[in-house]
Formats: C-alpha cells, structure tokens, sequence
C-alpha cells in the first residue's frame, strides 16, 4: 500500500506538470472504485489546476470551482504520460491537459477513490476527523504524550491511527518504533514522556528521509515518472523477519498487532 512518502512523492511528481494547466477532457473508464467516480467530474472541462497538495495520503487538484481528490488505496499510482500512449489495463480514470499529456489513475485492486468536492468547507469536513501531518509542528512530544495517557493499547496502533497523527503506515510505524528501542506492543499509557520525545523524531527523521529518497521500493508502487522509490533498501526491521538484527546479533521476530505483520527486535526492543 502506497504510505505517505509515497504519496508526497506522488504529488511532488505530479505537481509540476498539472500546477496552472487547463483541463481539456475528463475520462471515466471504470467507475466502481472504493466509491463510485461521479459523472459530474466532467464538468471541470475548460478549468484551470491552481495547486496540487496533499492531506494525509490523499491527494487534493484544486481547480476553479472544485476540489478533486484521490485515494491510492491499496495499489493505485499517478502518472503523467502523453495522452497517445496506450492506456494499461487497469487504467480507471485520465484528466488530459491541453498540453497534450494526460494524468493517470492505475488501480488493479479498485480500493483507490476519486472524488469532488464544490466548496473549500464540503472538502474540509470530509477531512475533519484526520489528525495532524507527522512533518507539521502540531504532531510533538507532547501532544502524543497526551494522547497516549488515553489509551491501553499497543503503541503501534495508536501512531497508526489517522486519528492522532495522519500518514504513518506499517512500514514507517515499524521501523520508527526499533529506532526509538520501543516494543511495538507496549501499551501505549505506559510510554514515558522522554519515549514520546524519541518516537516524534524518529518519525519525523523516518518519513523525511523516505520522502527525500523517493519513497519506498515496494511491487505496487512507482512515482509518477514511473521510477521505483530507493528507500526499501535501508529498512532495518521491516520485511527481516529471521534475519540478524543490524544492531545487535539478535534475530528479527514478527508477531500480529492489530491484523498487521510487525517485525521487531527482541534485544534492541525489550517488552
């Protein structure tokens, strides 16, 4: 599944080539996604795109009169390609630019989203209930310190929820926790105030550095001029299960937290 580096690099990918373009046709070739595409997209044909950003790991086209948004879901990828080229089979939804090039939606899994919202405040409520960017100032030692004296459950879950900080899937969640030396399974009201002051930054050191290097390198996803990520290949405990830790001599064990595989070390992460 694309995480958020992914993404944020999707969108820095994207963005300069939709940024104050005009939108000269809106193709629709399978509606039935996570939620139905609306036919009524269409009628942004003639519009201007004002900005490209991003709000958690969705993915905002701000145009003259609406807001689209898109969804990776679990496979989905953009690319911007000329509008000659050969549609891929599981290409669901095009926006093609007067400039002759054509921004793609490829989904094989259909879990991915394409929405429009009419107005800044439809967009806003849609997004109300997401907590705040792990990169932004808001997402601190003490603002999570505070969240976890609510809750009994693992400390993975809980930095896992879009409801207290928006974007840190299982990869990023996995490695920032054996960065920090915290177990995944600690319970999250156990975690001291100096622990919260450690996994902020290695959350924020985790993602920033994924971003920079262009987002993990996994089967499902490409940027949007279609070349691989290259962060995968300094993943430290995420996908080494049996293998030896790169700290210690320990081995790397998985167990199930909340329905997801979560690898750690036993010595650098002790319960």
């Amino acid at each position: 599944m694309p995480e958020l580096p992914e993404v944020e690099v999707t969108r820095m990918g994207i963005e300069p080539m939709l940024q104050g373009q005009n939108i000269a046709q809106i193709n629709i070739y399978h509606k039935q996604l996570r939620w139905p595409i609306v036919d009524d997209l269409k009628s942004l044909v003639g519009q201007t795109i004002k900005a490209v950003s991003r709000r958690a790991k969705y993915l905002v086209i701000e145009v003259e009169a609406a807001y689209v948004l898109i969804h990776l879901g679990m496979s989905g990828k953009l690319c911007v390609v000329d509008k000659c080229i050969d549609r891929l089979k599981h290409d669901h939804f095009e926006m093609i630019l007067t400039t002759g090039q054509a921004l793609r939606l490829n989904d094989p899994r259909r879990f991915g989203a394409v929405l429009m919202f009419h107005t800044s405040a439809e967009l806003e409520l849609w997004l109300a209930k997401l907590g705040p960017e792990p990169l932004s100032d808001a997402f601190n030692p003490s603002y999570l310190f505070s969240w976890t004296r609510k809750r009994q459950v693992a400390i993975k879950n809980c930095i896992m929820d879009n409801k207290v900080v928006v974007g840190v899937g299982n990869i990023y969640a996995t490695e920032s926790l054996f960065k920090a030396g915290i177990h995944p399974q600690t319970p999250a009201n156990t975690i001291s105030q100096a622990q919260c002051h450690q996994l902020v930054d290695e959350i924020k050191m985790v993602l920033a550095r994924a971003i920079k290097q262009g987002g993990t390198t996994l089967k499902d996803f490409a940027k949007a001029d279609g070349k691989p990520g290259y962060f995968a290949q300094e993943l430290l405990v995420y996908g080494r299960s049996g293998e030896k830790c790169k700290n210690c001599d320990a081995t790397i064990q998985t167990m199930v937290i909340g329905q997801r595989a979560s690898a750690f070390c036993p010595s650098c992460q002790p319960l």
